[in-house]
């Protein structure tokens, strides 16, 4: 199994850029995680329909074959960090790789969107998409850290 990032946005600034490849290089083989940046299209004279509908798209082409996936949208389920982990026992379950999806600036088209798996939710707040890549890789990092045993997460 391997966990899967597709995040639109193939530019991140620095500080973002460390903090995702700082928490990369802590996983082990076995936990595998991969971060897909997609080049979000031009938006000069689109509407943000038409910008959600190419997004989903190209989300769908890098998609793995046959991933579970999981979308990160503002009305997905709020879930503690043990509630996640416990959720990606589940998704572990399916014997499918997992894919995050991080949509766009104006969020993730809604045909794509009743295709996934599962929607969670990083915070009822908005959050820069350079930010929510660095706090789901995070939140990657203390799922593998509670299911291993791992004195990362302290309960």
């Amino acid at each position: 199994m391997k966990i899967w990032v597709i995040a639109l946005g193939a530019r991140m600034p620095a500080w973002a850029e460390a903090a995702s490849e700082d928490f990369l290089k802590r996983f082990p083989p076995d936990w595998r995680v991969h971060v897909k940046a997609l080049k979000t299209p031009l938006r000069e004279g689109q509407t943000p329909e038409r910008l959600m509908l190419v997004e989903a798209q190209k989300i769908e082409e890098a998609l793995p074959k046959d991933a579970y996936v999981v979308v990160l949208d503002e009305r997905g389920a709020a879930l503690t960090t043990v509630e996640l982990s416990k959720r990606f026992d589940r998704w572990k379950d399916t014997g499918k790789d997992i894919v995050f999806v991080i949509g766009g600036p104006d969020g993730i088209d809604e045909g794509f969107k009743k295709k996934a798996h599962d929607m969670v939710r990083l915070s009822s707040m908005t959050w820069p998409h350079a930010m929510v890549r660095v706090m789901l890789l995070e939140q990657i990092y203390r799922v593998f850290s509670l299911q291993t045993g791992h004195p990362y997460h302290r309960e």
